[in-house]
């Protein structure tokens, strides 16, 4: 699997999944997602949970891991696939995960996991109730094709029709033939429908609904009741403060505060920023433009060298061991301009498994060395992969003529906020990268985070 690939497609392959007229889903990308689980099944699926993938992304990797067979996958990576396509059912926009479940039926994919999450979807997603409303059609045709279409409506007749489960209903006593058949019913219903669920009270009622009148122009809940990303911070007017509790203590230390006080507050933030994060187990480089261009002035004086220090600080608590080679003068005294090509020939001297290179973009050195550089190390023999991380002032800055070498993969960053997703890509680069992203979404799914 092609993670580095992979992942930056996650990221930008902004296409709907769709259902044509005739039934069958349309997707572009198919054959690359299931080439994909095909190398690596967890793999895969975890990728989805990357900080940053799209949703309709997730949603192609949802009917990906619900159409394949788990036949011959172990116990460990058949629990891990459930928790992720569990994930993935309640993280996505309910319109985006039920579009992946009607694909299921027109894939007629129906193996016993896909019923399970099937059902799970239908009648214990947190919205269960509003969305039966709003998309009755849409749900009973995924439960049909879940169940099948007799067991379905079978297992409705005897909750909506016989009252089988309902407390509220008792079965009086002498009626011999009703209590065998309440019984026989109960069975009925424990075998091709309870079984599948974690709350047998509840997705009786469901199940009543589902089946019941309605109400017409119910409205959909539109967003995920469990988002898979984390909350970052928006906000409306940024200043070189207000872009991460790392950044800002380090632009108070350039502007000459306590650093008695700063200096352990700074600590615990990179500390509090790094909590939970395994260890990349590579030799990373990293390349750090330190020129004046970096500092900027007036009112974004020192934003983008704070928020580039800070990802530096992470990157040393993260990284097993991490070289740094500053180029246009030192992180306090920005001077002159960064000579980046001759920064990185002196950063693959070091014999590093990757090259990170920080930089606002700004190549004022031999303007088109960088990109002349990257360009000649693969004829040269060098395979060290080289990404390049754009120190931005803001999410909406304009990049377009700031980028000194176009061959090189790219991806900005403005805010603390960024480096859940930064991080991933970043590592995806290198071998040890792969195990890296693994532990971490392993680690989230687990704790819930």
């Amino acid at each position: 699997m092609d993670t580095p690939t992979l992942l930056t497609h996650f990221r930008t392959h902004d296409v709907p999944l769709e259902l044509s007229r005739g039934g069958e889903p349309v997707w572009d990308d198919a054959e690359l997602h299931r080439n994909a689980r095909l190398s690596d099944p967890e793999g895969y699926a975890l990728l989805a949970l990357v900080p940053g993938a799209l949703p309709w992304q997730r949603a192609r990797v949802l009917l990906e891991t619900l159409a394949a067979s788990r036949d011959g996958l172990g116990e460990a990576t058949r629990a891990t696939l459930t928790k992720v396509t569990r994930a993935l059912m309640f993280g996505l926009p309910p319109a985006y995960a039920i579009t992946a479940l009607l694909a299921l039926r027109r894939l007629r994919a129906n193996h016993k996991h896909t019923t399970r999450a099937i059902v799970t979807f239908v009648l214990e997603h947190p919205d269960a109730d509003a969305l039966i409303e709003a998309r009755r059609p849409a749900l009973i045709d995924c439960f049909e094709h879940a169940l099948g279409k007799a067991t379905a409506r079978a297992c409705a007749r005897l909750v909506t029709e016989e009252g089988v489960g309902d407390p509220a209903r008792p079965v009086a006593g002498g009626d011999g033939d009703r209590q065998a058949g309440r019984g026989a019913g109960s069975a009925y219903l424990r075998r091709s429908l309870l079984r599948f669920t974690a709350d047998p009270a509840a997705a009786i009622v469901r199940l009543r609904a589902l089946y019941g009148p309605g109400t017409y122009g119910a409205p959909a809940p539109q967003e995920p009741p469990a988002p898979l990303d984390p909350v970052t911070e928006q906000p409306p007017i940024v200043t070189p403060t207000n872009r991460g509790d790392i950044a800002a203590t380090l632009v108070h230390l350039y502007r000459g505060g306590p650093a008695a006080e700063l200096r352990p507050a700074l600590a615990g933030y990179v500390a509090q920023a790094t909590r939970g994060l395994p260890r990349l187990a590579a030799n990373v480089a990293l390349v750090l433009d330190t020129s004046g261009s970096m500092r900027g002035y007036g009112d974004r004086e020192w934003a983008v060298m704070s928020q580039a220090m800070a990802l530096r600080l992470v990157l040393s608590e993260v990284c097993e061991r991490l070289t740094v080679v500053e180029t246009g003068g030192t992180a306090q005294a920005p001077a002159g301009s960064a000579d980046l090509a001759g920064a990185l020939l002196d950063a693959l001297g070091t014999g590093p498994d990757l090259v990170v290179i920080v930089t606002d973009g700004y190549e004022n050195h031999l303007p088109g060395d960088l990109a002349r550089v990257a360009a000649t190390l693969p004829r040269a023999g060098v395979a060290t992969p080289v990404v390049l991380c754009q120190a931005a002032f803001t999410r909406g800055d304009d990049l377009t003529l700031r980028d000194p070498a176009p061959e090189l993969p790219r991806r900005p960053f403005w805010h603390q906020d960024d480096f859940a997703a930064l991080l991933p890509w970043v590592f995806a680069h290198v071998g040890e990268g792969a195990e890296w992203i693994r532990t971490t979404t392993l680690t989230r799914l687990v704790g819930g985070r």
